[in-house]
């Protein structure tokens, strides 16, 4: 009987005690934001009516009823806070503040009709609860909005970076410096420097959408997951970072800038992939075109896996195993004397032309490269010499002939020395 008539009594408080809590609440907060539902009233005004509301009918119904939470509205709270970048830490505060406030007249109210002091004890416990419950609703609210802005930001991240990584951005004059037919008449100039005064591109605007300051110059970065669910790389803040493909791509921005090797050479510990070389911003799909090419060499076991490689330290593979048909029809053509030696014995003829043709020595240079006798050395180039004849004393084919040696050493069919 006593619970009912508490329950009543404190019914009856709630449209005045919620007016007051928001009073004192807006006194010690006077940064705390008005938001106003669609009749004009102030959502924290009903938020605190209506926590008030729930906590005196669950004791009503009491008994061990289930909570019952104004879960829109405090849920909202929540999302309000992370929707405008805003820690949980002040709304806590406020909580406690309105339950302190609260309590203090439930307990006058208590007093009145005389409840034992167990009995009030258990009230404020409950009281307790029931704030642990509001602020779940709020920390929900707050991380789906968190998720919610998360997730936004990357569908505009990649936007962006589809964007920057566009062969067709420069035809289309999306974010591609404009000529500087007009001015100082130069061909060239800085990103910014040679777009039309006041003019934004849709490049520009996509970077202010995320916050991200358009470089000068990028390299860009393919990756190969080490695990299907592998944890995505702390690259930091300044990277674009695209995990939705199924070879993450990266977009780095000043990538010679102090520190940034480092910085990147830790971020990426048990990753592989490789890193383009760095070329201005509208040349971005460039350096992409090269990691990517430096990728397919890895997985073909061409160049070193089970690192972040950089293309620029990979110059001489790249240049001469990508063009792999013109590479090989250069070798028909050049190595066409070898067809018929013997598998072994083309072999070692091919790697003494490529260490004279490296050395530009004698017999003995050629031989301490090869790690034989020079007398063998001699043999093996004056068959050389009567294969190929004259042909090896022409500039032009000795490089086409250093060429396509060159590159079959770093396909594994030649030995490497020196």
């Amino acid at each position: 009987m006593q619970v009912r008539r508490f329950a009543a009594l404190a019914l009856d408080e709630v449209p005045a005690l919620a007016q007051d809590i928001l009073r004192q609440i807006r006194s010690e907060y006077p940064g705390l934001p008005v938001v106003l539902d669609d009749s004009g009233e102030p959502m924290a005004l009903i938020g605190i009516r209506r926590a008030l509301e729930g906590f005196v009918q669950q004791i009503a119904a009491a008994e061990g009823g289930r909570p019952c939470y104004p879960l829109e509205v405090f849920q909202e709270f929540g999302r309000g806070e992370g929707l405008h970048g805003r820690s949980l830490d002040s709304l806590q505060a406020i909580y406690r503040l309105g339950v302190r406030l609260a309590w203090r007249r439930l307990a006058e109210i208590g007093q009145q009709i005389e409840i034992p002091p167990p009995a009030m004890y258990e009230l404020a416990e409950s009281g307790f609860e029931y704030l642990d419950g509001l602020v779940d609703q709020s920390v929900r609210g707050y991380a789906e909005a968190a998720a919610r802005q998360a997730g936004e930001r990357l569908r505009l991240q990649r936007k962006l970076m589809e964007l920057l990584l566009s062969e067709r951005r420069g035809e289309s004059g999306a974010g591609a410096p404009a000529d500087s037919g007009s001015g100082s008449g130069s061909g060239s100039g800085s990103h910014s420097g040679s777009r039309q005064p006041g003019a934004r591109s849709a490049l520009d605007e996509r970077a202010a959408r995320v916050g991200w300051q358009l470089p000068e110059r990028v390299a860009v970065g393919v990756l190969l997951r080490p695990a299907r669910e592998a944890v995505a790389p702390a690259v930091g803040q300044g990277v674009l970072l695209d995990m939705e493909t199924e070879q993450p791509r990266m977009v780095v921005p000043d990538p010679d800038a102090a520190g940034r090797p480092e910085l990147l050479r830790r971020a990426m510990t048990g990753w592989s992939g490789a890193i383009g070389p760095p070329v201005p911003l509208a040349d971005a799909a460039k350096s992409l075109r090269w990691a990517e090419a430096a990728v397919r060499l890895m997985e073909r076991g061409l160049l070193p896996s089970g690192e972040v490689l950089h293309c620029t330290e990979h110059t001489e593979a790249l240049v001469l195993l990508q063009p792999e048909e013109l590479i090989e029809d250069l070798a028909r053509r050049c190595l066409a004397p070898l067809a018929h030696c013997g598998p072994a014995h083309g072999r070692r003829l091919a790697e003494t032309l490529l260490a004279w043709l490296e050395t530009r020595g004698g017999a003995p240079e050629v031989a301490a490269r090869l790690g034989v006798h020079p007398q063998t050395v001699r043999y093996r180039l004056r068959q050389i010499r009567e294969l190929w004849g004259d042909e090896v004393d022409d500039p032009d084919r000795r490089f086409e002939l250093e060429l396509v040696l060159r590159a079959r050493r770093l396909r594994g069919e030649l030995g490497r020395v020196g």
